[in-house]
């Protein structure tokens, strides 16, 4: 299991938009989000509004667990702390590792290492065996994989909808708004091609509420949500499988 000093910052600001004459609330960074309140019969008709409802269900189910899974693994390290062992080098420091393979990396230039590597070796597993006794405890592993198998399930509805052939100005709007919530790395980035989504996008709420406004997607207001991590869907420790074991 890997050091993990990364937390996630769950910055909530309140701005306000009227886009065609509609008030859409949001706080925190949710781009330009929209859903069903009026005439779920006629939206159901467009494939593209049905598969980004499912989208949007399986990605909001993601951010649950994991909300879910870094609160259980703060409280795993509060616990009995990240797997790790410590040795002290020749030049008389002490350094801390969070791997096996970093224990061998470090302790494998000659036979005077082979006692030291074994103790921090054992050490390590030791210190492993209780977070893994915790783990088991608290189910951190277990939210960790809910969380997983919810986000590969948001990755296969976002490619089936580009795959999805719009039937509606409704349609259209739901895939620009998939792609700004899963692209845009901040709300109201200046970067191409955000300015530009978000102008598209507002052009098609815009003339769909005025041509066929019994097709369009009526806007709510959103509750907070944080915003989403950019590398990793989660903190990270360093697991067996990262290369702790040889």
């Amino acid at each position: 299991m890997a050091d993990s000093d990364n937390t996630m910052t769950l910055p909530f600001v309140t701005r306000r938009r009227v886009v065609a004459g509609t008030a859409i609330a949001m706080v925190g960074w949710q781009p330009r989000a929209f859903a069903s309140n009026d005439l779920e019969k006629d939206q159901s008709a467009d494939p593209a509004v049905a598969v980004w409802r499912k989208w949007q269900a399986a990605r909001e189910e993601t951010e649950r667990l994991c909300r879910q899974q870094q609160n259980l693994e703060r409280k795993l390290a509060e616990m009995v702390g990240f797997p790790c062992a410590t040795i002290r080098l020749r030049d008389g420091r002490s350094v801390r590792l969070h791997s096996l393979k970093a224990i061998r990396d470090v302790l494998d230039l000659g036979p005077e290492d082979v006692a030291m590597r074994a103790k921090a070796e054992a050490d390590f597993a030791a210190h492993q065996a209780r977070w893994d006794a915790a783990d088991r405890e608290i189910g951190y592993s277990a939210a960790l994989h809910a969380e997983r198998k919810a986000a590969d399930r948001a990755e296969d509805m976002l490619e089936m909808l580009s795959e999805t052939p719009a039937a509606s100005l409704a349609g259209v709007a739901a895939k620009l708004d998939a792609v700004l919530r899963e692209g845009e790395v901040s709300e109201d980035s200046i970067e191409f091609p955000w300015p530009q989504i978000r102008s598209t996008l507002d052009d098609v709420i815009r003339i769909g509420q005025r041509l066929v406004p019994e097709q369009m997607l009526a806007s709510e207001m959103f509750q907070p949500k944080p915003a989403r991590k950019r590398e990793g869907r989660s903190l990270r420790v360093w697991t067996e499988a990262d290369g702790g074991a040889a």
